[in-house]
């Protein structure tokens, strides 16, 4: 339960005064030992704290889970291997694991689609890029963001991309995904003027370098304006579209 809901409840007279002192004893952070879980961070930046899965154990992810639960906060967990799904779902009650794309949610809370931010789409070179794709689409949907995915239309078959023209044009944003020579979000930056975010992936031959020439490409596209995030990280992809569609938002709220 989110502290807001517990002064709802209070106002009500559905609780008492101890039980939102001992709520607010728990902010703004809850110390596990292993893991400091920062539950205030929904409040500073509209999205309760991440947990990345890989390099942690089993126990130590439903540990953080756990303390996001017990705070009324939504999980998220990115790069979550399934042998380690296996586990922690069992562990935590309710947790949704997606195995493409790595990525594991509970919603204790349900976000309401912001449908003024407009589809968000998704974007894939190949269909080796879908699981950095999925990351990405899973994170965008926990975020209340409406996806709209186009997979395996890189420039191979450039058709293919030219022939999603009007939809992506009236996208509210879109996450280019791509490997190999990383050319397709200038393609893609040239055919649209909303926020373009490009993912390098590390899909390709030797001479892709495990995602480095998709990367430089993409920083030198001749494309203005496209962003760039990390190699393989479509999880930083959506939250640099739920950073910019906040912004939108507010924009829209101050001048009502």
């Amino acid at each position: 339960m989110s502290l807001r809901d517990l002064l709802v409840r209070l106002q009500a007279g559905e609780v008492g005064v101890d039980e939102v002192v001992e709520h607010v004893a728990r902010l703004p952070q809850r110390e596990l030992g292993f893991a400091t879980v920062d539950t205030q961070r929904e409040a500073r930046q509209g999205v309760p704290e991440v947990i990345f899965g890989l390099g942690k154990t089993p126990a130590q992810i439903v540990g953080v889970a756990r303390a996001l639960v017990e705070a009324g906060q939504n999980v998220l967990i990115t790069r979550l291997e399934k042998d380690a799904a296996a586990v922690v779902t069992e562990a935590v009650p309710g947790l949704r694991y997606s195995e493409l794309g790595r990525i594991a949610r509970l919603t204790t809370t349900p976000v309401p689609p912001r449908v003024k931010a407009g589809k968000i789409a998704v974007v894939t070179a190949g269909t080796s890029d879908l699981p950095v794709a999925e990351e990405a689409a899973e994170t965008l949907d926990a975020l209340g963001l409406v996806v709209d995915r186009h997979y395996d239309v890189g420039v191979a078959g450039i058709h293919r991309i030219l022939h999603r023209y009007d939809t992506l044009r009236k996208a509210g944003a879109v996450i280019v995904i791509a490997g190999m020579e990383g050319a397709l979000p200038s393609v893609v930056g040239g055919m649209v003027r909303v926020p373009v975010i490009a993912v390098p992936t590390s899909t390709g031959y030797g001479t892709a370098l495990g995602g480095f020439t998709a990367l430089f490409a993409m920083l030198t596209s001749c494309a203005s304006g496209v962003t760039v995030v990390n190699i393989d990280n479509g999880f930083g992809a959506a939250l640099a579209v739920h950073r910019i569609a906040s912004l939108r938002e507010h924009a829209e709220e101050a001048s009502t």
